[in-house]
């Protein structure tokens, strides 16, 4: 395996009351894509939670009392801040997470987005006015409600998104006028780290934005210290779950993935949902919860629909995430690229047919297409989060509704159809947090509601739904009798 180019291994503090600390174990950050090392950052222990904690808790003093202008100008900088960096974080982000480099510079244009609309949602934050003379014995009554920041909130963050899925508990935090602890993922804290800088900058309250590498253990201290009013969590079904049993009275909001699927009527432009079903797979080699795993297709089309599809995914190109010619660089760690494989072999020999890939070499995972795959098979009933695909005929569009719901998970769905009567049949049915019509479920902006139901997660993403949980309502009433 061809190796990346070699940089200079340096080490890393963590980020607390707005100074930074090397202090706790050192571990390693190493590149996914072919093992080496990128950095050594310092890990935080239980001592440094407690500590992030109570930074966090006196800087809400001062956030939460914070003018709407003030809030939404940190917030612009931040955004300038990342955006005059960009090429940093790309680079940062294509080695510690392995994404294409083409792909890391877009997820920077989102995090500059996503920074942008919360500082415009940062000045939307009006109330509500109540008349309360609605009975005799109330009249000379009315009421006004007003949101108010919750307190200091915790944000765990997985590998998949380092910069945007970090924006979206930061930049709500901040317009909401919460502060935070964040706590980035092991694989990738090199990207919240530069975030940190830029926050620090950008002049947001000492305390009122902390980053600190933890063990599992140590981090559980953020699920259940009092002092933390809101869990935002985004990655695992079983960890996410299992924070909020053991979160006690505080507000949980959790993101937690899925195995989308995606139905490809008769009535559509074939070439163009093949192509998009290509991206939406094999994107960032299928790591994320929203990434295309079960295509259905009605049988009379099911094979232009495949001939398509598959002449698209062979000109995919598997490397090095920092050539600009890859679309598809390593999984995370090389122990998923064995359980893809597994998983794929498992379902052949029950009885599937690899239609292309199936092969890993180390981390790397080919693009892989199976049918005659049955629906308890892991690669259609669990979270698969490598790129792999199923493409199976559906013979009636109600049946093949029922196929998408046969699942744990309701995230996102997909829908290519021009029949508006089919796309509000599987409005009503489907049993997902959003459907995406004429597109596949892979599709986000970044202000959108976004999050799902059943093992899929609990609350909403997307700016103002976010500042919503961060922040909760009060009633003044006026009683000028």
């Amino acid at each position: 395996m061809a190796q990346m180019t070699a940089i200079p291994v340096a080490t890393h503090g963590f980020f607390l009351d707005g100074k930074w600390f090397e202090e706790g174990d050192i571990v390693d950050v190493r590149a996914p894509y072919d093992g080496a090392l990128i950095a050594h950052v310092y890990q935080g222990r239980r001592e440094h939670a407690e500590a992030a904690i109570a930074a966090a808790v006196k800087a809400f003093g001062t956030t939460r009392r914070l003018p709407a202008f003030e809030r939404q100008r940190v917030l612009r900088q931040i955004a300038i801040g990342i955006h005059d960096r960009k090429e940093e974080f790309s680079h940062t982000i294509a080695l510690e997470a392995g994404k294409p480099i083409k792909s890391a510079r877009s997820e920077v244009d989102r995090a500059v987005f996503t920074f942008n609309i919360a500082a415009e949602e940062t000045i939307r934050g009006y109330g509500e006015y109540l008349p309360l003379d609605w009975q005799q014995s109330t009249a000379g009554r009315w009421g006004i409600v007003k949101r108010f920041p919750l307190g200091p909130v915790a944000g765990i963050t997985p590998f998949t998104f380092p910069l945007n899925q970090v924006a979206h508990k930061v930049a709500p935090a901040i317009a909401a006028g919460c502060s935070m602890v964040l706590k980035p993922a092991p694989e990738t804290p090199l990207t919240a780290l530069l975030l940190a800088e830029v926050i620090q900058q950008a002049g947001w309250p000492d305390g009122g934005f902390n980053a600190v590498l933890l063990s599992n253990e140590d981090s559980g201290l953020l699920v259940t210290d009092e002092r933390i009013k809101l869990i935002s969590f985004t990655g695992s079904a079983a960890v996410g779950w299992a924070i909020k049993n053991n979160a006690g009275k505080k507000k949980v909001v959790l993101e937690l993935g899925g195995n989308s699927g995606v139905i490809v009527h008769s009535d559509t432009d074939l070439a163009y949902a093949a192509d998009r079903c290509v991206t939406g797979g094999f994107a960032y080699a299928g790591q994320s919860g929203i990434s295309v795993q079960r295509i259905l297709v009605e049988h009379t089309i099911y094979g232009k629909f495949t001939e398509l599809f598959l002449a698209a995914v062979g000109k995919l190109k598997v490397g090095d995430p920092l050539d600009e010619s890859s679309d598809l660089g390593p999984l995370i760690r090389e122990s998923d690229a064995i359980r893809a494989a597994e998983w794929v072999q498992e379902a052949v020999r029950g009885g599937a047919r690899l239609l292309c890939g199936g092969s890993r070499k180390g981390s790397l995972f080919e693009p892989t297409v199976l049918t005659g795959t049955k629906p308890n098979m892991k690669v259609n009933s669990q979270e698969i989060f490598a790129p792999v695909v199923t493409v199976e005929p559906y013979n009636d569009f109600a049946s093949a509704l029922k196929q998408i719901n046969n699942s744990p998970y309701g995230l996102q769905a997909g829908l290519f159809t021009r029949d508006a009567k089919l796309i509000f049949q599987a409005y009503d049915e489907l049993e997902v947090g959003g459907l995406i019509a004429g597109d596949v479920p892979t599709f986000r902006i970044d202000h959108m509601p976004y999050g799902g139901i059943k093992d899929s997660g609990l609350g909403r993403e997307g700016l103002r739904d976010a500042i919503q949980e961060m922040t909760e309502p009060k009633l003044l009433v006026m009683n000028l009798r």
